[in-house]
């Protein structure tokens, strides 16, 4: 780490350097933002937007690995000399939704975090500290962050930070633990009409397994959540089905409570299965994503940060909570972490949808992108500056990161 005495004296002067640094890139950032919002790509394709991200981080002299841990559109850009000094990740996202583009704004969390890494990659030689860009793809439902930790991309992370688009500025999202499954039924098909009896309705089966779903639903926790859709469900009307498929999303306050809620779902859906007379078969569809845990000190410092740019930070309340999942989680359960929201959209706009994707390269997510940026690169400065920063982030990880349960 930094020197005591350098250390926090060099504090001021470079988040003056971090913020003039992303003011002179801010027509580049918001470019990138607005060219990955134009050219959205589904996870695990983001061919173009990991590409871009890449070599602006590579032209700015970064040391940049293409295809890390296997996957083809992941990246990890690194920047800092210092064999020993605070290594901090900065995450980026930029996988888009079927149907809605860029609705869930991960245009701006790349561009913000890529603006957060040039920035701070001009103090990372005299702050003595390394800097880590991950490009993190398939965000939404893959669970790329999930694969980078297991093949080792956070081996080497003291602390990871991103921020999130949204409809207020916000400490954190209350963010729950997730499984995703596709769930498969088996029939008999048979004519509808000439003799029906010969068949096992699969669409049944689902329907049926559906409604179990539906009255489970009366009996859960106000934090779970359970939700799916029919992916198949027959060819034609006078054909007795003999194949469907629902896709099942089963969320829970914590990776504890998640498992519990699993099994008696897809209890229910069995039932539909065994009342019909029909075959059930469950896969997984991505890795199963944790809570977050935010850590409390790195939390602290990235707020006062935001506040004193103009944008201070609410905490989670009645009209400002916002529920969602993430792989993000994960990483919390692994190194420090703080997934803070930015206000890009009006209060009344809902994550993943059109609209929500319209605002997401609006004027306000451009003013986003570069207020995100400049407070996660100040943040990452203060961990660099002061040894006693990083010992408060360490001691309250080791405190609270026991998977056990979600943040307060």
């Amino acid at each position: 780490m930094a020197g005591g005495g350098e250390g926090s004296t060099a504090g001021l002067p470079a988040k003056q350097r971090v913020a003039e640094e992303v003011a002179r890139s801010a027509e580049l950032l918001v470019d990138v933002s607005h060219r990955l919002h134009d050219r959205p790509e589904l996870l695990f394709e983001e061919h173009f937007a990991s590409g871009l991200l890449a070599d602006t981080l590579e032209a700015s002299g970064f040391d940049v690995e293409r295809g890390v841990c296997g996957l083809p559109t992941a990246f990890a850009a690194s920047a800092g000399s210092s064999p020993w000094g605070p290594c901090v990740a900065v995450l980026c996202e930029y996988d888009a939704l079927p149907g809605l583009g860029h609705g869930c704004g991960h245009n701006v969390i790349a561009a913000a975090g890529l603006g957060a890494g040039l920035a701070a990659a001009t103090v990372v030689e005299p702050l003595a500290g390394r800097l880590l860009v991950l490009g993190t793809p398939a965000e939404e439902g893959g669970g790329g962050k999930v694969l980078m930790i297991e093949r080792g991309a956070f081996d080497q992370v003291d602390a990871a930070l991103m921020v999130h688009p949204a409809a207020v500025d916000l400490t954190e999202p209350d963010v729950i633990a997730i499984a995703t499954f596709r769930v498969t039924y088996s029939g008999r098909a048979a004519h509808a009409a000439a003799a029906p009896w010969r068949g096992r309705n699969a669409l049944d089966a689902a329907v049926l397994g559906y409604n179990a779903v539906a009255a489970l639903r009366q009996h859960i926790e106000p934090t779970e959540r359970v939700h799916g859709v029919f992916s198949e469900g027959g060819e034609k009307p006078n054909i007795v089905p003999d194949r469907a498929v629902a896709e099942w999303y089963v969320r829970s306050a914590s990776s504890t409570t998640l498992a519990p809620l699993k099994a008696r779902v897809l209890a229910a859906l069995e039932a539909g299965a065994a009342a019909a007379g029909c075959a059930m078969e469950v896969a997984p569809i991505g890795p199963e994503y944790s809570h977050l845990i935010s850590n409390p000190a790195l939390l602290a410092l990235y707020r006062a940060n935001s506040a004193e740019l103009g944008r201070p930070l609410d905490e989670p309340g009645a009209t400002t909570r916002v529920m969602a999942s993430t792989d993000a989680g994960n990483v919390s359960l692994r190194v420090p972490t703080i997934h803070p929201l930015v206000k890009v959209a009006p209060a009344d706009v809902a994550l993943h949808s059109a609209e929500f994707a319209r605002w997401s390269a609006s004027p306000d997510a451009d003013r986003a992108v570069l207020d995100a940026a400049t407070a996660l690169a100040m943040t990452v400065v203060d961990l660099w500056a002061s040894p006693e920063a990083m010992t408060e982030v360490r001691a309250g990880f080791g405190a609270a990161a026991d998977g056990s349960a979600p943040a307060a």
